[in-house]
């Protein structure tokens, strides 16, 4: 019974063990931030991509993930404007609706849905002088940090409000599962899972309380197409997040640690675990 029981501590522990240990490899040496903000455009051939060890690390720079996605044909959202000083923004430029977001972050920190004063994100008004203030603190506590102000995507319906998240663990064009979630703000939300067909499949992660059944977006089969495509670019496991947008599948992000290994179910890491297994074998 001991021995039993130490098995499935084990095997649940495994997943999270695996993302630590990418983790450290990742960003522990001094390079690290180098890479990571080493700037790449999509025109770049795929050996400049790829000319240092875990060469992924470039991904998570969000710039040079959208970049990488356009190389790969993906929809992402249109640039408004890209820098590090934000006196160089003229918001009297800019739509109505706009986000800015950082090239370096994640969990949605300093993130700004702009409905006019409005950021839909924490029901806040802000002024454009308040915005300035906090994007400009933000760029000065990090050398590499960047500001990227892009198109506010529209739902399918053509709704302005918080896309919903479309979260695609992928290993070698293999899906897992889809996280789909309904966020409410920075740090509310509900979800559910489903499998590639779209059927609902068991709880694999606690972030969220679950939400009920929801129809597939019209976009389904672009966006499994693309999150096929960009993890066999990838090379090895990686979430991808897409939204489904009045245009189509629209590309997010790349998140090669997602929540650090924390937060999974027992179905939810042994599901990972098999894939990782079958299509990543090996590979950090």
């Amino acid at each position: 019974m001991l021995k039993h029981i130490a098995q499935i501590f084990k095997v649940q522990n495994e997943f999270p063990k695996r993302i630590k240990h990418r983790h450290r490899i990742f960003w522990t040496p001094p390079d690290a931030e180098y890479i990571r903000n080493t700037i790449m455009n999509a025109g770049d051939p795929v050996e400049k991509w790829k000319d240092v060890e875990h060469w992924q690390r470039k991904l998570s720079n969000k710039y040079n993930a959208r970049e990488f996605a356009r190389m790969h044909h993906c929809n992402v959202a249109r640039l408004y404007w890209k820098g590090r000083d934000p006196e160089r923004i003229d918001f009297s430029a800019l739509p109505p609706h706009y986000v800015i977001r950082p090239t370096i972050g994640h969990s949605c920190n300093k993130v700004f849905l702009m409905r006019g004063d409005l950021n839909l994100m924490d029901k806040q008004v802000y002024t454009k002088h308040a915005i300035f203030t906090i994007l400009k603190e933000m760029v000065m506590n990090d050398p590499y940090q960047e500001i990227l102000i892009e198109e506010f995507l529209r739902s399918e319906a053509g709704e302005y409000r918080i896309p919903d998240d479309y979260k695609i663990y992928v290993f070698n064009g293999e899906v897992a599962f889809i996280a789909l979630i309904n966020r409410f703000g920075r740090r509310t939300g509900q979800h559910n899972f489903y499998d590639e067909t779209w059927s609902i499949i068991r709880k694999c992660h606690s972030g969220y309380p679950m939400a009920p059944y929801q129809p597939p977006p019209r976009c389904l089969n672009q966006m499994l197409r693309d999150a096929r495509e960009l993890s066999k670019a990838y090379e090895i496991f990686v979430r991808i997040d897409f939204y489904a947008t009045d245009r189509g599948a629209v590309f997010g992000e790349f998140t090669p640690t997602p929540s650090l290994g924390y937060g999974f179910s027992k179905f939810g890491e042994q599901r990972l675990l098999s894939y990782w297994d079958l299509y990543c074998k090996g590979r950090i």
